[in-house]
């Protein structure tokens, strides 16, 4: 709660107004169906997911069976291009930094349009990563925060994202003929990095 702030009050009457939409309802409903999707996948991939499922908009998947933390899960994954966060799971035995888990959610990837389908591949990436990934040794024990990541597995997932992210580009309104055109030949290098 804060004070009557004028441009707070005014924000949220236009989120309320949007919330109140069948566009904004169904946005909502394929968050929910999205999710369903990918912890569908996650489980069929062989990973496990906290709960066996989802009811809303985000799901944990317990990534000690690959021997890692969920910071070096979540560092590893970030290197390939698949932003998630970790996340502590009941009773981690790794604590809130290193954690046991990571959290995965749809809104983003719902909100550039992306479906059913697309969270079996996210999925399938997921689970490539975490299975090409191992702790880095420190005195003969794996460490909590530094891995190693197979060059092979981090070169394979960087391609596969870049190509599902090339058809649910993050600014589809950009020209991009236009920014080479007036400021060279360099702009869609750097909209394509911002992108990926």
């Amino acid at each position: 709660l804060g004070g009557p702030l004028p441009h707070i009050l005014a924000a949220k009457a236009v989120a309320l107004a949007e919330a109140d939409t069948p566009e904004f309802r169904a946005y909502a409903y394929q968050i929910v169906a999205n999710a369903r999707a990918l912890a569908g996948a996650c489980l069929e991939e062989g990973l496990r997911v906290a709960t066996g499922g989802t009811d809303n908009h985000l799901l944990l998947i317990d990534v000690t069976p690959f021997g890692l933390t969920g910071r070096q899960a979540e560092s590893a994954l970030r290197e390939c291009g698949i932003t998630l966060n970790r996340n502590s799971l009941p009773e981690d035995p790794n604590g809130p930094w290193y954690t046991s888990g990571l959290r995965l959610g749809t809104p983003a990837v719902t909100t550039l349009g992306m479906g059913e389908a697309e969270m079996r591949e996210i999925a399938h990436l997921v689970r490539m990563v975490l299975a090409g990934v191992r702790p880095e040794m420190k005195d003969g024990k794996p460490g909590k925060a530094r891995y190693v990541l197979e060059e092979r597995v981090k070169k394979e997932v960087r391609s596969r994202v870049k190509a599902l992210l090339a058809r649910y580009p993050v600014y589809p309104e950009l020209d991009l003929e236009f920014l080479e055109e007036h400021f060279g030949a360099s702009a869609p290098e750097a909209v394509a990095q911002r992108k990926a």
